[in-house]
Order: structure tokens, then sequence, then C-alpha cells
């Protein structure tokens, strides 16, 4: 290659470069809505910025909180415009709070990239409890978004832990594996029917977390995720399934789990987004160059 291919190859790589870097300033902030409940607020509100920082991603990330919301209560909530949503916003970090929102007052509040949408935790298996309510639901949130560009997911949630009293759980003769297979079938089949193309597979990678060498321990109570682990893996799979940038290595790690947890955190949601459907064998599958305890095994790879 002679002098002058060399320059002009040399001008395409910086045009590529420059192109890149203009679209990565345009999308400058990505911005995400969760329509949910304390499962939502379990994945979103304590650490995903943190990760999206680490990155030097800036993110918008809301939450319309009611506890133990269904589908149905959102919808009837949709059509009464009713003012019963904690919405919690968090700005690059910084967090507020603005009490007795209703869902048009948030969605109209940004141009959201992504609106999610959740079933109650007891009914996340139950495919019959989706419908009318996440269609009519979808219906409502399209004629209001202000982003005409806006995609939708479902969030698919974790079943419960292998001890837990909550009553939902008898839904799936307190069986985790029952649980979390009606869950990923549900999901699939719902989110089939409403047209929605995106799954974050939290309960996926729950059930990877407890295949490895920590077990079943990422609940605070049996149902909620514990304000460590468990939140900073549902935290990861957000992360990787909507920012599209690979979680593991990622240096934000919470100060109340060790460097071993959280590269088992970021390797179960890894391997979730991956493979949302199916429980990942751990064992078998880790990245090159990581060191990681599984099943109280250390592994050098």
């Amino acid at each position: 290659m002679n002098y002058q291919n060399n320059k002009h190859f040399l001008l395409l790589i910086l045009f590529s470069f420059w192109i890149n870097l203009s679209i990565a300033q345009v999308q400058d902030t990505i911005k995400i809505l969760a329509i949910g409940n304390s499962f939502s607020e379990d994945a979103t509100e304590s650490y995903l910025c943190d990760l999206a920082k680490a990155d030097g991603v800036k993110l918008i990330v809301g939450n319309m909180y009611i506890g133990g919301c269904s589908l149905e209560t959102h919808w009837n909530n949709s059509v009464g415009n009713r003012a019963s949503y904690s919405y919690r916003k968090i700005t690059n970090g910084v967090k507020i709070t603005l009490e007795n929102q209703t869902l048009f007052d948030a969605i109209t509040d940004e141009d959201w990239d992504y609106i999610t949408f959740q079933q109650v935790s007891q009914n996340s298996g139950i495919y019959d409890t989706y419908f009318p309510y996440l269609s009519n639901l979808q219906r409502y949130v399209k004629r209001i978004a202000t982003n005409n560009n806006v995609k939708y997911a479902l969030h698919q949630t974790w079943a419960y832990a292998a001890n837990s009293t909550h009553s939902g759980f008898a839904n799936y003769n307190r069986d985790q594996m029952q649980m979390y297979h009606a869950i990923v079938s549900a999901i699939n089949s719902a989110s089939t029917q409403a047209g929605i193309d995106i799954i974050i597979p939290s309960g996926t990678a729950i059930q990877n977390g407890r295949n490895s060498f920590i077990g079943d321990q990422f609940n605070r109570d049996g149902y909620h995720l514990s304000y460590g682990l468990g939140r900073y893996t549902a935290a990861c799979t957000w992360y990787e399934k909507l920012i599209k940038i690979s979680v593991v290595g990622n240096s934000f790690i919470p100060g109340i789990i060790t460097k071993g947890e959280a590269r088992a955190a970021q390797l179960a949601a890894h391997f979730a987004v991956i493979n949302p459907g199916n429980v990942t064998n751990m064992d078998n599958n880790l990245p090159n160059a990581t060191t990681i305890l599984l099943k109280n095994q250390p592994i050098k790879l």
C-alpha cells in the first residue's frame, strides 16, 4: 500500500471515529421509565445509575411506584388519571421523589427512550393475568409518549426464595423452579401477544446467581431483593440489556458486597442477557481472564 492509499485509509478511520463520536454525543443521555412496583424499585433505584457512571454513560431513570401494583391496577389508574404514584426520578445519580403523581405526569415528563412494564410478582407466571391490561396500558402510553421512537420492554421478575413465606408462592406449589419457569413462559407469551420485543431478564439473572457459590441468598425477605447483592444483580441486568454495554468488568461495586460476589452478579446478568430463558451453568461459562469462586471452587482462567 503506497503513501496515498495509507493516507486515505487513515482518513477513513478518522471519519468513522468522528461519526461514532457524533452519534454518542447526540444520544448523550439515555432515559428509562419503569411503570412498576417494589420489584422495579429493587432493580432500578439503587445501582443502575452507578453502573452507567462507571462507563461514562448518562442516565435518567424514572420509577412509577405503588407497592404490590398489578397491571390491572396500573390500567385502572390510567383510565381514572389517579394521582396514586410515588414518582422516583434519578438524574445522573441525583434522586428526587414526587408523591401523588399520575401516570400522565411521568410519561410526559421526559422523552423516554425506554418505558417498561411488569406484572405483580405473585402473578408474573400466570399468563391470563396479563391481558387485556398490558395491551390496554401500552396503548394508553403510546398515545401520550413524547418520543415517537420510544421502545417498550417487559421486566421479567424473579422467582421467590425457596423458603419464602409469601402467600403468592402457593400459586407455584411453593417450588422455586416451577415459579421461575412459569415466569419465563408467561413473559415470553405476553411479549409476543403485546408485540413487545424487549425482555429484561432479571429473573434469569437471579436464578443464575443462585446457581453459583452464593446459592439462594439474593432476597432480604423471601421475595424482595437483598439491598446489596440482589439489587446489584438486577441493576446489572437492566444495564446490559438496555444500554447494550457488557456489564462484565464494570468498575462499580457496592461497598456492601465483595468483589467475588460482584463478579458473580455481573456474570449472572451477562449470561441472562445472552440466554434469557434458561438458567446458565456458571461453572462452565466464564469469560477469559477471570478469577472467581463458583460453588466454593477457585477457578483461574
